[in-house]
């Protein structure tokens, strides 16, 4: 085993056994990753949030939806979403259409831009981890998509029961509201 697949002496807890440690760098390294998505999507595009990229990706990958499905998607306040909706139609990145099947409703949709936007974010994302990830052998690369499969797939792992592959900050458990 390498260092990194171990536990070492700087995160073992106090009478505890070697789960217990390998449990507290989990959530200190989930909790870096998490940071370090919110600063590089800020470098990746500035004016493009990490939950705003987010809603975008959702978007795109559900062909739209109503800012209240999207709220409760993400267990975010309707307020933290429609100040993140207002901003992405500012920016002309979504536009709002009426549901052919209820007039009452207005569906959120990508606009062109938005999609362009999204693409370029999206291959500067895997770029960098490719990047990040590019001395890794296949079979630890394998490995490690598995394991993130796995902890996402955990039912709590987005709300309604729904995984959302968009939102890469998210993984340990916690809402974002970026």
């Amino acid at each position: 085993m390498t260092a990194a697949e171990t536990p070492d002496e700087t995160t073992a807890v106090p009478g505890g056994c070697a789960a217990d440690a390998a449990v507290e760098t989990i959530q200190r390294e989930m909790t870096v990753f998490a940071r370090r998505a919110r600063a590089s999507a800020g470098r990746m595009h500035p004016e493009l949030s990490l939950v705003s990229y987010t809603l975008l990706g959702h978007l795109e990958e559900r062909d739209g939806r109503r800012a209240t499905d999207l709220a409760a998607h993400y267990a975010l306040d309707k307020s933290t979403v429609s100040r993140q909706v207002s901003a992405l139609e500012r920016a002309g990145l979504i536009e709002r259409r009426v549901d052919p099947d209820d007039h009452r409703v207005q569906v959120l949709h990508l606009t062109e831009s938005g999609r362009d936007v999204l693409d370029r974010v999206t291959e500067r994302r895997r770029a960098a981890f490719r990047a990040r990830l590019a001395d890794w052998p296949e079979e630890e690369l394998l490995r490690f998509a598995a394991y993130l499969e796995r902890y996402n797939a955990w039912p709590d792992a987005a709300p309604g029961g729904e995984r959302d592959r968009a939102a890469p900050a998210d993984t340990y458990g916690g809402t974002s509201t970026h």
